[in-house]
């Protein structure tokens, strides 16, 4: 099985609680991805997840010491910001190496690597996630939109399969809906798998020796909803996307059976 590393899914919130004359605060600090992870886990994967503020002090600086404690690399809801403006740099001006560039060489040089949505992947809320700016545009399926790129649907789009692939073969029951994603365009020669309102879903390619993949909506809410989450096909999705991505030749057994859902 995978060695899988999932860097970000993690937030701070502080609140102010205005009372009239008076106010106090409060603030509560969140790890995500909770259940993406358990699943990877059930499934036999090794999973290590590096919370978006611990990514400066974790992150190896070199793709080759990435090599040694990843086969895939999941980026979600972190922006590149928080891989190239290091503290080291931002208040002191010393150079580092560029945290973004070791994941593009880890993924040239054979290594997966899956992007996944939310308000600050691929271009993000207000355009603050900034992908598309960096090295490791270059190794995505997709292209990144240079604004806002974020598609809400509140009231739900139940996505649908719209290619055969290895990673959805099997995967014939139908897809609950979905609450946003960020859109993006299929680079030429990627493999869209799966649509959602529209908009590409599910996005496979190859990158020098290594594979990558977009999943452009959440693995946790609040664009997936606890349907999502519970949905038997959610583990096997997951599941399959890091084993294709670490270079595993998946069964296809069943494959015809994958079915071309309804778009919303």
């Amino acid at each position: 099985m995978a060695r899988i590393l999932l860097l970000g899914e993690s937030w701070f919130v502080y609140s102010v609680h205005q009372k009239g004359f008076d106010a106090f605060y409060t603030s509560e600090y969140t790890a995500g991805g909770q259940e993406f992870v358990a699943a990877l886990r059930a499934a036999g994967h090794e999973v290590t997840h590096v919370p978006a503020h611990e990514i400066t002090t974790t992150l190896p600086l070199t793709a080759e010491g990435l090599h040694e404690i990843a086969d895939v690399v999941v980026v979600s809801d972190v922006g590149a910001n928080t891989f190239q403006v290091p503290p080291a740099t931002f208040t002191r001006s010393v150079p580092e190496p560029d945290r973004v560039e070791v994941l593009r060489r880890f993924t040239e040089t054979g290594g997966g690597l899956l992007m996944v949505g939310g308000y600050l992947t691929f271009s993000g809320i207000d355009a603050k996630a900034r992908w598309g700016r960096t090295p490791l545009a270059a190794a995505l399926p997709v292209e990144v939109l240079d604004r806002d790129d974020r598609v809400e649907m509140s009231a739900g789009s139940a996505p649908a399969v719209v290619a055969a692939h290895p990673v959805v073969a099997g995967l014939d029951t139908a897809w609950p809906a979905l609450l946003g994603l960020n859109e993006v365009v299929v680079k030429p020669g990627a493999d869209l798998v799966a649509e959602c309102g529209g908009h590409p879903l599910l996005v496979f390619g190859e990158y020098g020796a290594g594979r990558s993949g977009a999943f452009t909506s959440d693995l946790a809410p609040h664009w997936a909803p606890p349907e999502f989450l519970a949905w038997d096909g959610y583990a096997p999705l997951f599941d399959r996307t890091v084993r294709w991505l670490a270079g595993e030749e998946l069964e296809t057994a069943g494959a015809a059976g994958v079915s071309v859902g309804a778009g919303a």
